[in-house]
């Protein structure tokens, strides 16, 4: 599913916009460093792009988008219609993608599983999976209070069980006062351990990075 965008105003839709179109080279040092892209490499934006109505991706869509159209059917029987809305979504020459996730306030991070109970089987089952693939604790939560925190790992495993080298990305804006959002990295990470506390997640999640930038430089 392609969802166009309006031109973004505030808030994390306008700085993920901003960053893709005017500096999209931005996070390259801090992925070499989080061991997500090679010395040399850059990312190649696939979404959101201006010329494509800054369109977000899901669903087939979303795999269309990275280059995984082989996997469709797949993705209908690990995960219920309207899947995760990716905020961005990017390619590497080496055949890399990532998948991003971003905030400009704290409020962002909380949601909960809203689907039926047909659907939630389904949610719930790939979650266990994910759990054990990030060597999660098998009894945390993750349908209530993190939940999309919780899809997106769930989709990461899903691209690396069906051997793509995906890397989910956490993209946390710092200093947009107009949203009140964290001033810096150490404002930022009281929230980020809390998420991973509650999901029961170790420090470093394997092929999970967490970046930041401040929307002063963009």
């Amino acid at each position: 599913m392609r969802i166009e965008q309006p031109l973004g105003k505030r808030g994390s839709l306008k700085w993920i916009q901003n960053l893709v179109q005017t500096h999209p080279q931005a996070l390259n040092e801090q992925f070499v460093r989080a061991g997500a892209l090679s010395a040399g490499s850059e990312l190649k934006w696939v979404s959101p792009l201006k010329h494509d109505a800054f369109a977000e991706y899901r669903d087939a869509g979303f795999l269309e988008r990275i280059g995984h159209p082989q996997l469709v059917k797949k993705m209908r029987d690990f995960w219920p219609n309207r899947g995760p809305q990716w905020d961005a979504l990017a390619t590497e020459k080496s055949g890399r993608v990532y998948l991003f996730e971003a905030k400009a306030h704290a409020a962002e991070m909380k949601s909960s599983c809203q689907a039926g109970p047909a659907s939630r089987q389904k949610i719930e089952e790939a979650c266990a999976a994910a759990k054990q693939a990030l060597s999660a604790d098998p009894d945390s939560n993750w349908l209530t209070g993190y939940y999309q925190y919780a899809n997106r790992l769930a989709h990461l495993g899903f691209l690396r069980e069906h051997g793509i080298e995906a890397w989910l990305v956490f993209l946390y804006f710092t200093e947009d006062f107009e949203m009140a959002g964290p001033a810096s990295r150490a404002e930022w990470r009281p929230f980020i351990d809390a998420a991973h506390r509650h999901l029961g997640l170790k420090e470093c999640a394997p092929w999970v990075a967490s970046v930041f930038q401040s929307v002063t430089a963009i």
